[in-house]
């Protein structure tokens, strides 16, 4: 279990996965896909706006861990070295990284042709066992989950049963039905947001004709 200061009571859990899929969809609509990354977003500020009324006591960016693989040497390596530039960037404005569960190539048939995707699992197992632990070790009174993953209900049923509000910080685009009636409370993030803390002004914008 992560240690943390008993006087620490409102910690905001995030799915980083589930996170830099969402971000990146936004960006690519209005952005070149080669700058449309997570990276060129500054996440503290996007928190700091969607947030701005919550006092947050401590970040924690949960991603799974990355592994070269010969079938897809180059992707994997790429995704490497982004995860890496991402972790030195969030840890320098003060949020906790953890690597959790694991990423697996997985082939499947898109359009009828065989492609390479690549599958996270075991985040989701990390988050609901620190939110119930913690929850346990009254370390927090109130959880704000970002993530859109129905298999956090049971840990957010739970930690509820024992006194904790939880905030469902969800996706205007794509709000998770099942999060925001067990969670206390929802949020969403909205696509606006993410663009204002678009922090790449080299990147070519697209037009619309």
């Amino acid at each position: 279990m992560l240690k943390l200061p008993l006087m620490q009571k409102t910690i905001l859990f995030i799915d980083g996965e589930n996170l830099r899929h969402y971000i990146e969809d936004v960006l690519e609509k209005t952005y070149d896909r080669e700058k449309a990354l997570i990276l060129n977003v500054n996440l503290k500020q996007l928190f700091k706006t969607t947030l701005s009324k919550i006092k947050i006591d401590k970040i924690i960016y949960y991603s799974a861990k990355l592994k070269e693989h010969k079938e897809t040497l180059k992707r994997s390596k790429d995704l490497i070295q982004k995860q890496r530039a991402l972790k030195a960037k969030l840890q320098n404005q003060e949020f906790t990284f953890v690597m959790s569960g694991y990423v697996r190539p997985q082939k499947v048939v898109i359009d009828k042709k065989e492609k390479i995707i690549f599958k996270e699992k075991g985040v989701d197992v990390k988050m609901a066992v620190d939110l119930v632990s913690m929850a346990c070790d009254k370390i927090i009174d109130t959880a704000i989950i970002c993530s859109s993953d129905s298999d956090l209900q049971p840990a957010i049923k739970e930690i509820k049963h024992r006194g904790v509000k939880v905030i469902y910080l969800g996706f205007e685009f794509k709000p998770n039905k099942g999060l925001i009636y067990t969670a206390s409370r929802a949020i969403l993030i909205r696509n606006s947001e993410v663009i204002d803390c678009y922090i790449n002004p080299s990147a070519t914008k697209l037009v619309s004709l």
